[in-house]
C-alpha cells in the first residue's frame, strides 16, 4: 500500500491505512505500507518502508530550506524548486520514487494499492506489470475552489500554483485501471472533475474504529464540539461560530474546537471579533481515548463543513451516541441517512439554520438521546473496518485477475 503522507493527525488518509491494513493483516493478507513523511501509526503485522522526502511541510519549521547535503538526487531537486515557486510537489516526487524501489521489487507483491497519490509514477507501476488498485477519498477540486473564493485577490495566483498538482492527478486518474472511493457523492465528483469513467469507481465506504463508544460519565451541558480544521474555508467553522455568537446571548454554551488554529488567523479574528474568548476552546494533539471522552462530553456536535468526501469525525461522533447538525453537503447526508433521524441538516453556510437546528436540539433532550441511540445503530450496521477490507480484498482479486487477463492477450 502507498502513501505520500500517512500519519492520522494529517486527516483521513492516514486513518484509512491504519485500520485497514490492520484489518487487511487480520483477514489472513501480509501488507507493506511505503510511505513518506509523517510517517504512519501502524498496527502489530504491518510492514513500514519508509520512503523519506525532504520532508519541506514538517513542524517546527514548515516551508523549510534543506542543507544541501540532504540533495540524494534529481527528484529531491524537483521536490525543493516546486515549493520554491509555490506548487505543492509530494504527490509526483513520492509517486517516482516509490516507482523505483518498486521496479526492484516486482515478485514480492500481488497487488499494489496506492492511497491518494495519483502521480505520474502510478502509470509507470502498472506498465511494470503490478496489478494496481487507487483509493481516491475526494478530487481536491472542491477544496481549491473553496480556498480561491475565500482568498484575498493578490493571494489567488500562488493558491492556484499550488493546487497545480490537480492537473497532473486527472490526467493518471482518467489512465487508471480500478478506482476505489469512499461516498456516492465522491463518486461524482471524482467522474465530473476527473473525467474518470463511472463504470471504473467502486464505492466503499469507511469504517469506524471499535475505540468510539457512548460516553460512561454524564454529558456537559450546553457543551458542543467541532472537529473541523479551524481556518480552512471548506470546514465552515466561521458559520459555527456566527451562530455560537446568537446562541450565547440566550443560554449558556461553550464550543470545543478539535483543531490547532493558526496564530493570528482567520479564526481566532473572528472570535476576538465576535468576543468569544470566554465560550470557545481549542483542543489538539489529544489521545484517541481523550478524543473519544471529548465526543462523548458534548450534547451535540456540529459538522458545518461546505464539502466532505465522506466525513469520518461524523461516524465517530454517531458511534459515542452525539446528536448532531451537520450540513447538506458532499458525502454527509449518505453517512448521517434520513433527515433527522440521526442528525439535523442544513443547508451548508447557513447561519440561522444551524443557529434553529442547534437551538431546538438543545431544548430537546429526548430528541438528543433518540438521535444519539439511531446513530450508534447506523454506525454498527454500516460503517466496520472489517467489512472494508473484505470488500477492498475483493477488488483486489479482481485487479489481479484483470493484470492476468492482459498480460495473456500481450
Amino acid at each position: 500500500m502507498l502513501s505520500y503522507r500517512s500519519k492520522p493527525h494529517c486527516g483521513g488518509q492516514g486513518v484509512y491505512i491504519r485500520h485497514l491494513t490492520r484489518e487487511l493483516v487480520r483477514l489472513g493478507h501480509d501488507v507493506e505500507v511505503f510511505s513518506g513523511q509523517p510517517y504512519p501509526d501502524l498496527d502489530e503485522g504491518v510492514v513500514l518502508t519508509k520512503v523519506p522526502s525532504l520532508d519541506l511541510y514538517r513542524e517546527p519549521d514548515p516551508f523549510r530550506v534543506p542543507k544541501l547535503r540532504e540533495f540524494r538526487d534529481l527528484t529531491d531537486v524537483r521536490e525543493f524548486l516546486t515549493m520554491l515557486t509555490a506548487g505543492f510537489p509530494e504527490p509526483r516526487t513520492f509517486s517516482s520514487r516509490v516507482a523505483k524501489l518498486l521496479r526492484a521489487r516486482r515478485d514480492d507483491f500481488d497487488v499494489v494499492h496506492d492511497n491518494q497519490t495519483v502521480g505520474y509514477g502510478m502509470l509507470d507501476i502498472a506498465k511494470a506489470g503490478f496489478p494496481l488498485v487507487t483509493t481516491i477519498h475526494h478530487p481536491i477540486t472542491f477544496d481549491r475552489w473553496v480556498v480561491l473564493a475565500h482568498a484575498p485577490f493578490k493571494k489567488r495566483l500562488t493558491l492556484r500554483r499550488w493546487y497545480s498538482f490537480l492537473r497532473m492527478q486527472g490526467r493518471v486518474a482518467r489512465r487508471l485501471p480500478q478506482v476505489l472511493t469512499v461516498s456516492e457523492s465522491s463518486k461524482r465528483d471524482i467522474s465530473k472533475d476527473f473525467g474518470v469513467d463511472p463504470s471504473r469507481i467502486q464505492v466503499i465506504p469507511l469504517g469506524v474504529d471499535e475505540v468510539f463508544r457512548p460516553p460512561t460519565a454524564p454529558r456537559v451541558p450546553g457543551r458542543l464540539v467541532a472537529m473541523a480544521s479551524a481556518d480552512t474555508p471548506m470546514k465552515g467553522v466561521a458559520t459555527l461560530l456566527e451562530a455560537l455568537a446568537k446562541l450565547r446571548t440566550e443560554r449558556d454554551v461553550e464550543l470545543v474546537l478539535v483543531t490547532k488554529p493558526s496564530p493570528g488567523g482567520r479564526t481566532e479574528q473572528l472570535i476576538e471579533r465576535l468576543d468569544l474568548q470566554d465560550c470557545v476552546r481549542f483542543v489538539h494533539g489529544i489521545t484517541d481515548a481523550e478524543l473519544v471522552d471529548l465526543m462523548g462530553s458534548a450534547e451535540i456536535a456540529c459538522v458545518p463543513s461546505l464539502y466532505e468526501g465522506f466525513s469520518l469525525p461524523t461516524a465517530e461522533l454517531m458511534a459515542c451516541e452525539t446528536p448532531l447538525v451537520v450540513s447538506r453537503a458532499g458525502a454527509i447526508p449518505e453517512v448521517v441517512g434520513p433527515d433527522g433521524e440521526c442528525a439535523d441538516l442544513v443547508t451548508p453556510g447557513d447561519v440561522g439554520e444551524l443557529y434553529d437546528a442547534i437551538a431546538a436540539l438543545l431544548d430537546d433532550p429526548d430528541r438528543r438521546a433518540r438521535m444519539g441511540a439511531a446513530g450508534r445503530r447506523r454506525v454498527q450496521e454500516h460503517f466496520s473496518w472489517h467489512a472494508v477490507a473484505v470488500a477492498t480484498a475483493e477488488a483486489y482479486e479482481r485487479a489481479i485477475e484483470r493484470t492476468r487477463n492482459e498480460q495473456g492477450d500481450l
